[in-house]
């Protein structure tokens, strides 16, 4: 903990950074449903949201770069922390381009396949506010992390099964719409999933720093 004291100011700044990561996954849940279910001013201001959120976590991750490098603060942990941070800077960056997918590409999605995606949306998001915890555990009670985690795996999987009985469920059980139709309802599927995916990376980077503190 010592070594964490003379880098306060950085540890300040990755705090700010994963609130930023935590409202954007919040806003990208709501932009979601917003599209979901027509409201298009809403899902418009989410998608604005959503890409200052993106904007300023890139400005802070810059910033915490630069003050270890040029204060030379923790370098013996210093290549771990910043690899979590291009993790964690990855979610963020595929909760905004995601988002912005529905915008440009307007998919078509079935009102009766709403409610499927709004359980992989919140799985998806489940496991990257469950990832956000351990990541500030890591900096004050490393001990912890590996509770925390679990979560982040258990989101991670459910989000697995529920993504592929969706998937199913369009391929088998909808005959009337297109198979273009069909695909695009796979690939905005896969959009979503993949944020749990990243969340799953980010945790497997994250556990290996915590190992590496306690022993």
């Amino acid at each position: 903990m010592k070594l964490f004291k003379h880098a306060e100011n950085s540890i300040q700044l990755i705090e700010e950074f994963l609130d930023l990561i935590d409202q954007g996954v919040i806003i990208f849940r709501e932009g979601v449903k917003n599209y979901l279910y027509g409201d298009r001013d809403s899902f418009l201001r989410n998608l604005q949201t959503l890409s200052t959120l993106e904007n300023d976590a890139d400005i802070i991750k810059r910033k915490v770069e630069s003050t270890m490098y040029t204060q030379s603060l923790l370098p013996q942990l210093r290549g771990d922390i910043l690899n979590l941070l291009e993790a964690l800077d990855n979610i963020i960056d595929l909760a905004k381009t995601n988002l912005y997918q529905f915008d440009v590409e307007i998919p078509f999605i079935p009102a009766e396949l709403n409610q499927d995606f709004i359980k992989l949306t919140e799985l998806s998001v489940a496991s990257i506010e469950s990832l956000i915890p351990a990541a500030r555990a890591y900096f004050r009670d490393p001990g912890s992390v590996k509770e925390k985690l679990h979560r982040v795996y258990l989101y991670e999987k459910e989000a697995d099964k529920v993504a592929d009985a969706t998937k199913r469920k369009v391929f088998h059980e909808m005959p009337n719409i297109k198979l273009s139709e069909k695909f695009h309802l796979r690939y905005f599927t896969l959009h979503i999933e993949n944020l749990s995916d990243a969340a799953q990376k980010a945790a497997d980077v994250l556990s290996i720093m915590a190992i590496k503190r306690t022993i």
